[in-house]
C-alpha cells in the first residue's frame, strides 16, 4: 500500500513540476523528456533483469547446494547459545527455537525464498507459545477477560526481537546487489562486499541492543557480552586494520579478501553437499531454475519503480529533493556527497523493490563504481524493507498492536545509514 502511494506520487509531481515548468518558464522540453524517460527507463530494466538471468541462475544454484548440504543447519547451532538469551520468553527446546535458528541463518546467507516460509513458521509458533501462557493466565485469574482479548493481537517480545532481527538484514552474502553491480558494468563488482557486510552488522547489533534495553534482557550475560562483544572487537579490528592502508590499496586488499570470501564459499558449499552425499549437480541445477525465474519475475516491478523514477527525475523533481537535503547538510557543515545515494536509505524501510530500483537509477546515473553509485549498494545491503516485513510477519499471526517493534525496527535502519556512510567515506571517499 505505501508503494502504491509513492509510486502514484512519482508521476503527480514530476506532472506538477513540469506543467508548473512549462507556464511559468516557457520549459517545452521537460514533457518529451519526461516521455522519453518513460521509454528509455522501461528499455533499461528489461534489459538488466534479462542480463540478472545468468548471474542469478549460478547464486542460486550455489545457495541451493548449500542448503541441501546442511549449511543453514551448522549456522543454527552456532546461533543458538546467544538466540536462547535474546529469547528469554520461549521455553527450552521448544520447536520454534529451530525455526528462528533456520530463518536467520537462511537469510545470512541470502536465501530469501528458504527464509520467509520458515520466518512466517516462527511467527506462528511464536504465537501459540503465547496463546498457551495467555491461556493459563486467564484461567489463573491473572488477566481480565479483556485484557486476554487485547493481548491475543499484541506483539510479544520474543515476536519483536525475531522481526528486528529480520528488518536489520543482517546477510552473510549480498548476492543480488553483487549481481547488479556486475550487470550494471562495475570494475570490481565485489568492492562493495566488505562495506556491506561491516554496515549490515552495526545495524544488526544497534538492533539487539536497542531492543534488548526495551524488554530489559540483561545485555551482560556471559554469552551475549562475549558474543557481540568478540563480534564488535572483530570488526573494529577489521576497520582499524583497513584505516591503515592507503585508499587505493584499501580498496585493493578489499576487493581481493571479499573474491577469495566468496570462492571459500562457494568450495565449502560444494563439500558440505559432497559430504552429505547430495547429487551436487543436480542440486544446482534446480537451484539455477529458481534463478531464471526470479529473473523473469521480477522485471514487471523494476519495470514500474524505474520508469516511476525515471519520470521523476526528468521532470527535475528528483534535482530539487536532493539540492534541498544537499543544501540542508552544507548549511550544518558536513559533506554532501552522500545526499545523492539517499533516496536508496530512505525507500528501503518502505519498499525493497522501490529501493532496489532507486539504487539501479543511481548507478545509471552516477556509475556503477561512483561514491554514489556504490553508497547506494551499500544502502541497500545494510538494512530490510522493515515496514513490509513487519506486515507480512505480524499479519500472518493477526498482531495489530506491535508496541517498540517500529521504533526498534527504524532505530536499527538509522544505525545501517549512518555507518554505511562513515564506512563508504572511509573505503571510498
Amino acid at each position: 500500500m505505501v508503494l502504491n502511494y509513492i509510486w502514484i506520487a512519482f508521476f503527480v509531481i514530476a506532472f506538477v513540476i513540469a506543467l508548473v515548468k512549462l507556464v511559468f518558464f516557457g520549459d517545452f522540453d521537460v514533457f518529451p523528456a519526461m516521455m522519453d524517460s518513460t521509454f528509455s527507463s522501461s528499455k533499461t530494466a528489461f534489459e538488466i533483469s534479462l542480463g540478472l538471468t545468468g548471474v542469478l541462475a549460478l547464486w542460486l544454484g550455489i545457495m541451493k547446494i548449500g542448503e541441501r548440504g546442511g549449511v543453514v543447519n551448522v549456522l543454527a547451532r552456532v546461533l543458538s547459545p546467544i538466540f536462547v538469551k535474546l529469547f528469554p520468553e520461549i521455553p527450552k527446546g521448544h520447536p520454534v527455537t529451530g525455526s528462528i535458528f533456520m530463518n536467520v541463518a537462511a537469510n545470512m546467507l541470502g536465501l530469501d525464498n528458504a527464509a520467509t516460509p520458515l520466518g512466517l513458521k516462527a511467527m506462528e509458533q511464536m504465537e501459540e507459545v503465547k496463546s498457551e501462557k495467555l491461556k493459563e493466565k486467564r484461567e489463573t485469574g491473572e488477566i481480565s477477560e479483556h485484557e486476554y482479548q487485547k493481548l491475543k493481537v499484541t506483539a510479544s517480545n520474543a515476536m519483536i526481537m525475531f522481526l528486528v532481527l529480520n528488518t536489520s538484514g543482517l546477510t552473510l552474502i549480498p548476492v543480488s546487489i553483487l549481481v547488479y553491480r556486475a550487470q550494471m558494468g562495475a570494475a570490481q563488482p565485489t568492492d562493495v562486499f566488505i562495506p556491506i557486510l561491516l554496515a549490515t552488522f552495526f545495524s544488526t547489533i544497534a538492533g539487539i541492543i536497542v531492543t534488548s534495553l526495551y524488554q530489559r534482557i540483561n545485555l551482560f550475560s556471559r554469552t551475549l557480552l562475549l558474543t557481540l562483544g568478540g563480534a564488535c572487537a572483530l570488526v573494529a579490528g577489521i576497520i582499524w586494520g583497513f584505516s591503515q592502508l592507503p585508499p587505493d590499496t584499501m580498496n585493493r586488499v578489499s576487493t581481493t579478501v571479499a573474491n577469495i570470501l566468496l570462492m571459500t564459499i562457494i568450495i565449502g558449499f560444494i563439500l558440505a553437499g559432497m559430504r552429505k552425499k547430495v547429487n551436487v549437480y543436480d542440486a544446482f541445477i534446480e537451484g539455477a531454475k529458481d534463478g531464471f525465474t526470479t529473473a523473469v519475475r521480477i522485471i514487471p516491478y523494476l519495470i514500474a519503480i524505474l520508469v516511476g523514477i525515471g519520470v521523476f527525475r526528468a521532470s527535475g523533481a528528483m534535482d530539487y529533493l536532493v539540492d534541498g537535503i544537499k543544501w540542508s547538510v552544507e548549511a550544518v557543515g558536513f559533506d554532501s556527497d552522500f545526499v545523492a545515494a539517499l533516496p536508496t536509505a530512505l525507500m528501503k524501510p518502505l519498499s525493497g523493490s522501490g529501493a532496489r530500483g532507486m539504487m539501479v537509477d543511481a548507478m545509471t546515473a552516477y556509475g556503477a563504481d561512483s561514491f554514489v553509485g556504490r553508497l547506494s549498494c551499500v544502502f541497500q545491503g545494510s538494512t530490510d524493507t522493515t515496514f513490509y516485513i513487519l506486515a507480512v510477519y505480524f499479519g500472518s499471526v493477526g498482531i495489530r498492536y506491535t508496541r517498540h517493534a517500529v521504533a526498534c525496527g527504524l532505530l536499527a535502519d538509522l544505525a545501517g545509514i549512518i555507518s554505511a556512510i562513515a564506512i563508504c567515506y572511509m573505503f571510498f571517499g
